[in-house]
């Protein structure tokens, strides 16, 4: 093979030679092309997540300084409460969200049953009373007590605001609950401390943990 071969051959198998491929460049997530700027778009993200968010995990979404949107929080949540809207941000175990305001409960209440002021059933009214004895308190433990599935009763008292959600359990991931000031206002009581002295007859704590493992078993 003479060199002017060699040299042919050479060059086809450079032109079979695959480039490797560049990574695309990441694009900056300009905050300010949107209208509102980055306080805004906090805000539309707080609107629609289903559970509560941390400030690092917005920072993260939204590439914005912790500090920021802390700040951007505060603003939104002191103004919601100055122009009395309908709704403001709560913070539960470290996570924002928006919640309607507590103080329009029986507005919400009627909206959702339609008008309708039907009473709460036994299973309801039971399974409120072991929250309001025992709260915080999580689905399971609220299903140990009762003995039975309590999920479509806890979404009741959700709706009826009589409940809420008020954190995480420190051991786990189960949401606890608890009640609401619109509780005690239809019981006409100023604080639980006023509830009567029912409690004794609910199992405490460390009875509720066999329960569950009893369930479990």
């Amino acid at each position: 093979m003479t060199e002017s071969d060699r040299n042919t051959e050479a060059e086809q198998n450079n032109d079979l030679e695959v480039e490797p491929e560049v990574a695309e460049e990441q694009v900056a997530f300009d905050l300010s092309t949107f209208p509102g700027g980055a306080r805004s778009a906090i805000e539309a993200v707080l609107m629609v997540v289903d559970q509560p968010i941390t400030v690092l995990d917005l920072a993260t979404a939204l590439e914005l300084p912790p500090d920021d949107v802390t700040a951007y929080i505060h603003e939104l949540e002191a103004e919601y409460a100055q122009q009395q809207r309908g709704f403001t941000l709560r913070c539960i175990n470290d996570g924002w969200r928006v919640y309607s305001r507590s103080d329009y409960a029986p507005v919400v209440e009627k909206f959702l049953m339609g008008g309708q002021q039907a009473k709460l059933t036994q299973a309801s009214l039971e399974t409120l009373a072991v929250i309001a004895y025992r709260q915080p308190i999580s689905r399971s433990r609220i299903g140990a007590v009762r003995g039975v599935n309590v999920d479509g009763v806890i979404r009741t008292l959700l709706t009826r605001g009589l409940i809420e959600e008020s954190g995480i359990e420190s051991e786990g991931t189960a949401t606890l609950y608890c009640t609401t000031p619109y509780f005690l206002q239809r019981l006409d009581l100023s604080s639980l401390d006023e509830l009567p002295p029912l409690a004794p007859y609910l199992p405490d704590a460390d009875m509720i943990d066999e329960l569950i493992e009893q369930g479990n078993g």
